[in-house]
């Protein structure tokens, strides 16, 4: 099972390293451009991916905490216990309220989609999408199979109904992962370990404080499924 669950993280990794430099390309018109093979020109030595990497409570365009971070000075340690830019909606980072547009960022939903539906489905994704469409993309799935020979979709192999704790968590650490310098899959990149990292965000869905948070979790993850 283990062999089997390292292979399909492959594949993920694979196939996202394209997918996202163009979404990251196209979303903020670089020039240069980012190149997908080029992972040393990732993580904090890239402007944009430094960027969305960056914890959210800081400030990347300001010239003391991009030259921090980059040298790895005591005040600005990247590690899991923050959470980075690029899973808020829209790349913004509201400090008065810390759970506005958590986890709907456009990127998340794109590697989503083209995880568990396909990758021409995250193409689907425009400005004004707001959700992972799963229910949508499993029915586009089976009435496409009816009229050509196709790759069932993940959602479809796994009987996905609605998104998961678990999918959001693994789809986050895959894009962290991309953004990042590091070349190969691997628990630890520097002061970054994504076991705690998914648990912290596993712990987000699932040490849920009392009844109105638990409201605020479920309709997360109604918006990720409509």
């Amino acid at each position: 099972l283990k062999k089997g669950a390292d292979v399909a993280r492959g594949d993920d990794t694979s196939s996202l390293k394209e997918l996202v430099a163009a979404w990251v390309n196209q979303e903020f018109r670089l020039s240069p451009l980012i190149k997908p093979n080029d992972k040393h020109s990732h993580g904090f030595t890239s402007d944009i991916c430094g960027k969305l990497l960056c914890p959210a409570e800081w400030d990347w365009d300001k010239s003391s905490v991009k030259a921090g971070i980059r040298d790895r000075t005591s005040e600005y340690i990247v590690s899991e216990n923050s959470w980075p830019l690029l899973i808020y909606e829209n790349y913004q980072f509201n400090k008065d309220d810390l759970e506005e547009g958590f986890l709907k960022s456009k990127l998340l939903v794109l590697a989503f989609k083209a995880i568990f539906t396909s990758p021409s489905s995250a193409r689907e994704v425009d400005g004004d999408d707001d959700g992972g469409d799963i229910l949508e993309n499993n029915k586009r799935a089976r009435r496409g199979s009816e009229q050509v020979k196709v790759k069932t979709c993940v959602a479809s192999i796994i009987n996905m109904k609605k998104v998961t704790p678990h999918a959001i968590a693994y789809v986050v650490c895959h894009v962290c992962f991309t953004l990042s310098s590091v070349s190969s899959w691997r628990t630890m990149d520097g002061d970054f370990d994504y076991e705690v990292f998914w648990n912290n965000i596993m712990d987000f869905f699932e040490e849920v404080p009392g009844p109105v948070t638990r409201r605020k979790v479920d309709k997360l993850l109604e918006w990720w499924t409509r």
